[in-house]
């Protein structure tokens, strides 16, 4: 491939095209910047020429700490490389990321998958195939230390609503009810937003099944939204918690948190048979 390294200004220079990973602004940029402020861009960005200006394959974050700094240019290896060949490089540039987030890997290997098939490595397979038989998807699992099945799981996450995606990434829907509700569609997920908001609740793995065969048999109406998610879940039922140290002098060293719970329980239903002797005399 032709490429030269080359000064380039910030102004020149452009962040890639529907880019699927975040530029955080957050305490690892803040240690990029110290380091750049002190030591300069010790490893120079990739980009490749486009119409006006350059396209960053790989130096996001260095640019970011670039304009912080106030700096007007930086040293930049530009090589030419088609729109596939520039996806895949970018993607295998980043993708081995600390804390990546569920969605930065979903839209990140699906523009890896689209590209392989479009640069002529998938045959009439639906999801691509080598000429050593391995599909697209193995692939891309094996050069990152994921099963197939596992990167097809995070591709789906593609389908979910934005809101729905971004609970996602916070924790607050693991990832696989977060599969299963990437089947539902757009009308069916703006419903079930609008009832996990409500209802300030998220679905469990059986909910999100339900919630799936209920769609894929066009029978998921507001209503039966409304009444799966409305389930109380083991995990959301109220507790009572009490520390063991809190009421250990009350019983002999011997017991065992379970008998200790048994004796308050017993204890307690002899007060409300009692209670309820004493209003009925």
């Amino acid at each position: 491939m032709k490429e030269q390294l080359l000064e380039l200004g910030l102004n020149e220079l452009h962040g890639f095209r529907n880019h699927p990973f975040q530029v955080k602004d957050d305490a690892a940029m803040d240690a990029l910047c110290e380091s750049i402020a002190q030591y300069g861009v010790l490893s120079p960005l990739l980009a490749r020429p486009v119409e006006h200006g350059y396209e960053i394959i790989s130096g996001h974050r260095r640019r970011a700490a670039a304009l912080r700094l106030g700096l007007d240019k930086l040293p930049v290896l530009v090589r030419d490389m088609t729109d596939d060949e520039a996806v895949i490089l970018m993607v295998d540039s980043n993708i081995q990321r600390e804390n990546l987030l569920p969605s930065e890997k979903a839209f990140a290997y699906k523009m890896k998958l689209e590209a392989m098939k479009h640069q002529g490595k998938a045959t009439s397979s639906q999801l691509g195939m080598n000429s050593e038989g391995k599909q697209s998807l193995d692939i891309i699992g094996e050069q990152n230390g994921e099963s197939r099945n596992q990167v097809h799981r995070y591709i789906r996450l593609t389908n979910l609503a934005k809101p729905i995606l971004d609970m996602v990434d916070e924790q607050k829907i693991a990832l696989s009810p977060a599969v299963e509700l990437s089947y539902l569609t757009k009308q069916e997920q703006a419903e079930l937003w609008d009832i996990m908001q409500s209802e300030y609740c998220s679905p469990s793995l059986s909910q999100a099944v339900r919630l799936k065969k209920l769609s894929q048999k066009a029978e998921l109406t507001p209503e039966a939204i409304f009444d799966i998610m409305s389930e109380e879940k083991a995990n959301q039922r109220e507790r009572v918690r009490i520390e063991v140290s809190a009421i250990r002098k009350y019983f002999p060293r011997s017991y065992t948190a379970r008998q200790m719970e048994e004796s308050i329980l017993k204890l307690l239903e002899e007060r409300y048979r009692k209670k309820q002797r004493d209003q009925n005399r």
